[in-house]
């Protein structure tokens, strides 16, 4: 399965990055995905379209987001929602006339499988805490990335690595983000995980 774009932003557009992600992903074969981080939903679409090909209706998504940019949310992280792309430009704010990082734009980009989804606005320091972990076996976590907002995402994943799930970390080895590196280093010396460094530094593989 190749990773699709699907006409918006996405973090894994890097040649080979998306395929490689999917390709870590099917290899546990996991029922219930949560991702952290949604953003524009191109990931969250991806997963849904593999998961579906595995398990058919049997799989459950639960996307996690701000899906919002304000001043509550400004010491967050937040991919640049601006396209450089005109045509990009023009079809979200005149055909469209959404925010494709709005809540409501990427249940619109999943609707395919809304019997399967379900999308949570909300920021992770809060909504994880939440969450009912026990029914998690993957996560992917690319939401905020201070140090403390990793370091609480990944103490609310401890329930899915102790059951023998999977936590694959975004942007392990960028020089400009070393707190999400700090964090998943000190977590991971801890607990005494096993972390592998895939993808060039990219992604972080927590497990048990």
């Amino acid at each position: 399965m190749k990773y699709k774009k699907y006409f918006r932003k996405t973090s894994l557009k890097q040649r080979g990055v998306g395929n490689f992600f999917l390709e870590e992903v099917k290899k546990k074969n996991p029922k219930t995905f949560l991702e952290i981080g949604v953003f524009h939903g191109v990931t969250a679409r991806n997963v849904c379209e593999l998961l579906y090909q595995i398990h058919k209706d049997d799989f459950k998504y639960i996307g996690l987001d701000l899906f919002e940019e304000n001043d509550e949310n400004k010491s967050e992280v937040i991919p640049s929602t601006i396209f450089s792309n005109p045509f990009k430009k023009i079809y979200f704010k005149y055909i469209k006339k959404q925010n494709p990082y709005s809540q409501e734009a990427v249940a619109e980009l999943l609707r395919k499988f809304k019997d399967n989804v379900s999308l949570i606005k909300g920021n992770s320091n809060i909504i994880l805490k939440k969450i009912d972990m026990s029914k998690i076996d993957y996560v992917f976590l690319d939401g905020g990335h201070t140090y403390e907002t990793v370091k609480n995402d990944l103490n609310c994943c401890l329930e899915v690595i102790n059951s023998n799930g999977t936590v694959l970390c975004d942007d392990y080895n960028f020089g400009h983000l070393p707190d999400v590196k700090n964090a998943i280093d000190e977590f991971v010396k801890k607990n005494n995980f096993n972390c592998q460094i895939i993808c060039n530094g990219r992604f972080a593989k927590i497990e048990k």
